[in-house]
């Protein structure tokens, strides 16, 4: 079968069902009807609407055949700048603890922490331990070993060849081991500023930003951020020539909690505004190699004058447990390897070379492929039950990669209220409070798609949105069908 066959029969249908020439609910045309249709064949055809499945825009019933799946609306905004700084209020950092909280028990069901499951669905759990085992047997002396600052030389190599793929050039001696990405995250702020700098952030931003600065003693700048295109660079640029900023955290590919990812023009004009300002651009690169497509280049790739700051780990996408990350630290590298060798000096040298023979393997890109379309899946089964169960004109981002994304619940609603509600069935959702050190967005949530989509997950995201139509007032698009189809 021609791939591309199959994939443009999807596209034309996709075409049809965004128009509304098939709209919700109704059933698509036979396999046997739309073959003869298209002249094409009906593996081709299966193949067109498996795709469309994945996509979730269409769902199989069995004996009955194809059907339109309810789409909740697409988010589209900018979100509001902040003009002073201000430190974060008592109450989103109890929140946040209260939230971390409830991820370590058990008896809570999980739709909102982006913790993936530790689950050999996932991750390549078994393989893992195969090299790990292997390697413990060759080299047992290496557990008596220290693996200092900047780390492993092979998983380095094997990260400087990753780096290719967002467009970046490395050399091995800017990488440094991390133990995950918040460490890198936070040797990159340690190396750029000082207590009492003023740091632009995105706004909604990543919920462990805030506590993070606040503890570095740092001052926060809400930048206004698209749904769609992200950071806000005219506003961005405004604070950089007022010298308001001494640097800026940004995550611009997949961004959490959004799910968005920045225009490849927009990305260009970034690095060029960070190099002519000289104001450090820490770049949390966390989510780069989940897009469902294709990898997106980085901001770094655009970097003229070692002024961008490069973080990841392989936390989402390979080893949660393993906690290991990298920085390229550009012009800051020496500075970073000096913080790490202070403040933690290392990483497990086992961890990190059953990692690196495992990319070296070629299994990671096999892996990745799986992974995206694990997500995909999972995030198109998320959306399609908020279609149906939160309150009519619920609105959220639609993401081509990652597995988070945000959700705003119209009506008078608190979502911390319906977070408080929530726990009290053992379901844990990280309210939009968390993610703006004042407390905006308490009509938004954050969706996590990186857990089995089980019955329990699904009964989860079932119960919070009954919950929310209860607060609103307002019926879901399933109650709406049901009254109107009422004799």
């Amino acid at each position: 079968m021609d791939e591309s066959l199959y994939l443009t029969l999807s596209n034309k249908l996709n075409q049809a069902i965004s128009s509304g020439t098939f709209k919700a609910g109704s059933r698509l045309p036979s396999v046997r009807q739309t073959a003869k249709t298209y002249s094409v064949s009906a593996n081709t055809v299966v193949a067109a609407y498996r795709h469309l499945e994945d996509q979730g825009l269409i769902q199989a019933r069995p004996q009955s055949g194809f059907y339109v799946r309810e789409q909740v609306p697409r988010l589209k905004q900018t979100f509001p700048i902040e003009s002073a700084s201000a430190p974060p209020t008592q109450g989103v950092l109890q929140l946040i603890e209260t939230t971390f909280a409830t991820q370590q028990n058990p008896a809570f069901t999980n739709i909102s922490l982006a913790c993936p499951k530790h689950d050999s669905e996932f991750y390549p759990s078994e393989k893992l331990s195969r090299i790990m085992s292997q390697i413990v047997r060759r080299q047992h002396n290496m557990i008596c070993e220290y693996a200092l600052p900047p780390g492993s030389l092979n998983l380095r190599h094997q990260i400087a060849r990753r780096m290719l793929d967002v467009g970046a050039i490395t050399d091995i001696t800017e990488i440094t081991i991390t133990h995950g990405c918040i460490d890198a995250l936070h040797l990159a702020l340690l190396a750029t500023t000082k207590s009492g700098d003023c740091v632009a952030l995105e706004s909604p931003t990543y919920f462990y930003l805030i506590p993070l600065l606040a503890t570095l003693g740092l001052n926060v700048i809400e930048v206004p951020t698209d749904a769609e295109t992200g950071l806000d660079l005219t506003a961005l640029e405004l604070l950089m020539k007022d010298h308001k900023i001494q640097a800026i955290v940004c995550m611009p590919n997949l961004h959490n909690p959004l799910g968005c990812s920045m225009p490849l023009k927009s990305k260009q004009q970034l690095a060029k505004l960070v190099n002519k300002y000289q104001v450090p651009l820490i770049e949390d690169g966390l989510y780069c190699e989940l897009h469902f497509d294709q990898t997106l280049p980085a901001v770094k790739a655009f970097d003229s004058d070692g002024w961008i700051i490069f973080c990841s780990s392989f936390t989402k996408t390979l080893a949660p447990d393993f906690r290991i990350g990298w920085i390229c630290a550009g012009r800051f590298n020496q500075e970073v390897q000096r913080l790490k060798n202070q403040l933690s000096m290392t990483e497990s040298r086992l961890l990190c070379e059953t990692i690196a023979l495992f990319l070296e393997s070629g299994g990671y890109d096999h892996h990745l492929r799986k992974l995206r379309k694990r997500y995909q899946q999972n995030m198109a089964q998320a959306q399609s039950l908020i279609a149906n169960y939160f309150p009519a004109g619920t609105r959220t981002t639609k993401p081509q990669g990652g597995f988070v994304f945000w959700v705003e619940i119209p009506g008078n609603i608190d979502t911390v209220e319906l977070h408080i509600e929530m726990l009290k069935e053992n379901i844990c959702l990280t309210p939009g409070a968390l993610y703006s050190p004042n407390s905006r967005y308490n009509n938004a949530l954050r969706i996590s798609c990186c857990y089995p989509f089980n019955e329990k997950y699904r009964f989860a995201i079932e119960r919070v949105g009954a919950k929310a139509c209860a607060l609103t007032g307002i019926s879901s698009n399933r109650n709406h069908e049901s009254i109107q189809h009422k004799p």
